[in-house]
């Protein structure tokens, strides 16, 4: 590996791991810790969060962060890296992701490999209009999006475009404030109850005052699928995996099934040398044979990882051993198609 801007410690002997606002993804906290036994390295996997969650019960050391736009945030994180000898980094959240992003050279600089995209693909990422406009200009099939709902009626009254429409923050994650207008009356409603939510919840942190929050897009029909997409430290593609969605929860998939559609590898593919992201590019696709759109994409381990690791995809011990320097093998960085799965809930007791 050529390029590759990492200083571990010489002399730290455990490759502890930290994963940030970890909230309630326990399997990742159990992927990470087969990934130390996998590659026969001492280490503890960490969990961060600013308030006690699930993901606390699996985790070897946990700690109760401040929130992550606290002017603490970045420098209380820096400090338990350096006490802990964090060798290795994950954020999980969104917002997590840009705050992190932007301090990734502070953390390396002390031995931290930041498992984040650079700035400049965070925020395409994390900024939905941004995603459109890369995306048109790379030639890949999105939505048709708008800012202005005025523009949204005068194209629907012109015939350039029709209902319905999906009106979502313009930064966010999940369903959270996703609705689907069928008619002018709701498209107006639906924004002022989206402009409403926003205030009331953790996006107001990733709304723009004096800016248009809100994005309005044409509605795709057709199969809805999920795309890993795998790059190395380096933002190197290594791999993609394609899922078809079953079933969805909440803005999560909650069952799906891996397949083999070329087009959409390709896709990935494209997408992976475009970003040169680290780690997972979590990509929503809607659509059907020949006709596929991106809909979303996020810069970190996805809601759909589960089902790609349960196909055989181990990425947490691929960015092990890539943070040691040392290549994973490549039975790791592949999937079987044909895997189907879903999730379950278990329930967990801190107390009585």
């Amino acid at each position: 590996m050529t390029g590759l801007r990492i200083t571990i410690k010489k002399g730290i002997e455990t490759m502890n791991i930290l994963l940030t606002s970890a909230g309630r993804r326990t399997y990742l906290v159990e992927y990470f810790k087969e990934a130390l036994k996998l590659a026969e390295e001492p280490g503890m996997v960490h969990a961060a969060n600013s308030k006690i969650s699930p993901a606390f019960s699996a985790a070897d050391k946990k700690v109760v962060t401040p929130l992550i736009y606290d002017r603490e945030y970045i420098p209380f994180l820096l400090e338990y890296c350096r006490k802990w000898e964090i060798g290795l980094l994950v954020p999980l959240f969104d917002i997590d992701l840009p705050v992190l992003a932007a301090a990734r050279e502070r953390f390396e600089a002390q031995g931290t490999l930041v498992v984040t995209a650079n700035t400049w693909a965070v925020d395409i990422c994390n900024d939905k209009w941004k995603t459109y406009t890369a995306l048109k200009e790379q030639g890949i099939n999105t939505p048709k999006s708008w800012l202005d709902i005025e523009e949204v009626v005068q194209a629907e009254q012109e015939g350039k475009t029709t209902y319905p429409f999906i009106l979502k923050p313009r930064w966010g994650m999940g369903s959270l404030s996703v609705y689907q207008a069928d008619s002018e009356e709701e498209l107006r409603i639906l924004e002022q109850k989206i402009q409403r939510e926003i205030t009331n919840s953790y996006l107001r942190y990733e709304a723009v005052q004096d800016r248009a929050n809100i994005i309005i897009q044409e509605k795709i029909n057709g199969e809805e699928f999920g795309l890993d997409v795998v790059n190395d430290l380096e933002g190197t593609y290594q791999t993609v995996v394609v899922k078809k969605k079953e079933a969805m929860r909440a803005g999560e998939t909650d069952e799906a099934e891996t397949v083999a559609i070329p087009e959409l590898c390709v896709l990935g593919k494209k997408l992976a040398e475009f970003l040169r992201h680290r780690g997972n590019l979590d990509v929503d696709v809607m659509g059907e044979q020949g006709n596929y759109y991106v809909v979303e994409m996020n810069a970190r381990f996805g809601g759909g990882y589960p089902f790609s690791h349960a196909a055989g995809l181990h990425l947490p011990y691929a960015l092990v051993m890539w943070a040691l320097r040392k290549m994973p093998e490549q039975n790791y960085l592949k999937a079987q198609t044909g895997i189907r799965a879903q999730k379950d809930i278990r329930m967990l007791v801190w107390g009585r």
